[in-house]
């Protein structure tokens, strides 16, 4: 038995986008800055795709900036708008957006006790020094929705000069209206929503276009502003996905909120507590915390019986210090120990959901009584 819980690390790609994906490799994959007809063929299918990302997420096709994924665009947006002022950002980013905006010396914003940008806060951090702003559309670890029309509006009458950034990787596919349409830079990742890893994209805004700078220089690809040939098979790909999920967002959205209300359910009646309100989560994730138990010692019984969750961002589950988020929240170090995160997705099935509420149950029983 294998129950994949882990969805807001990685979602298994659409069946459709992995023909797409091998087709073209078979067929297609020439450079697509070569001027002959199989580059023109590779040309014509980028710019499909990025039509297809554009409706996904709601912006021009001229905005879409395809990179390597999320932390590229991550990087791109502080690096390379972040560089004549102060960057300001929450301190529950991923680290994709806080250390580089760390070694700016970024003003820190902290967040309430339900992982939410202190609007308070953020008002006193800002002023007409700031040159950029980044809050994520929604937490990647306990998967708060962040009030992002309300912190555009804030920075907007607070610092005029200043462009708004956020990462979308995990809003995007789960919000159909995330408050990022809004902001002036926009980071989003294919392997979110059923597209390959090793292919995203950043969003840039007419507002944000001539005050970014690439980070990656060479040719004069997406606009001059990330040099490199592009990923054709995973870019097609991810065109694929996104019209894929687009049109089946709020069916897939609803399915899985109740299979995740339901399993968080389950296991709240066995004594788990959510880390976060669902009523202000996305869909797809259970952050839960199961006292008297070590996190790591529960999620190798669960990976022993056939269960995939993690204890938060996949990017750093090597790490031994405790989640900045949990800690940024108001939890202790003490307190933080016995706390998993439970991601559903597009696949998951109420079977699975079924069986891993008994799998839980039973290695929380296996571990207290050792």
């Amino acid at each position: 038995m294998s129950i994949y819980l882990d969805h807001a690390a990685t979602t298994p790609m659409f069946p459709a986008a992995i023909d797409q994906m091998c087709s073209f490799l078979q067929a297609h994959d020439a450079n697509p800055s070569s001027p002959h007809a199989a580059g023109r063929r590779s040309r014509r299918a980028i710019d499909d795709a990025r039509d297809a990302v554009a409706a996904f997420a709601r912006c021009r096709s001229s905005e879409v900036v395809f990179t390597s994924g999320g932390t590229e665009a991550d990087n791109l947006a502080i690096e390379g708008a972040g560089a004549n002022g102060v960057v300001v950002v929450s301190s529950i980013e991923h680290h994709a957006v806080l250390e580089p905006a760390l070694r700016r010396g970024a003003r820190i914003v902290p967040v309430t006790a339900e992982g939410l940008v202190d609007l308070d806060a953020l008002r006193a951090a800002l002023d007409r020094d700031v040159s950029l702003v980044s809050v994520m559309g929604a937490n990647n670890e306990v998967g708060t929705v962040q009030p992002l029309a309300a912190v555009v509006s804030l920075v907007r009458e607070l610092a005029p000069r200043a462009l708004v950034h956020t990462d979308a990787v995990q809003s995007l596919p789960w919000c159909v209206d995330s408050g990022s349409a809004e902001c002036d830079l926009v980071s989003i990742s294919a392997h979110k929503f059923g597209g390959p890893m090793g292919v995203g994209a950043l969003i840039v805004r007419e507002s944000a276009s001539a005050r970014l700078a690439p980070i990656l220089r060479g040719g004069g690809q997406e606009g001059g502003l990330r040099a490199g040939t592009e990923n054709v098979a995973g870019i097609v790909a991810t065109g694929v996905a996104a019209k894929i999920w687009r049109n089946e967002q709020e069916s897939i959205v609803e399915r899985v909120r109740a299979l995740r209300d339901q399993l968080e359910s389950t296991l709240v009646g066995i004594g788990a507590t959510p880390r976060s309100p669902r009523s202000t989560r996305v869909a797809s994730i259970a952050p839960l915390h199961f006292p008297g138990v070590a996190t790591e010692e529960l999620l190798i019984a669960l990976d022993r019986d056939g269960v995939a969750a993690s204890a938060g961002a996949a990017c750093v589950s090597g790490a031994q210090e405790p989640s900045h988020v949990l800690l940024a929240m108001g939890y202790l170090p003490s307190e933080v120990e016995g706390s998993i995160r439970l991601s559903l997705g597009w696949s998951t099935t109420a079977q699975e959901v079924a069986d891993a509420s008994e799998i839980i149950r039973g290695a929380l029983e296996s571990l207290r009584r050792a």
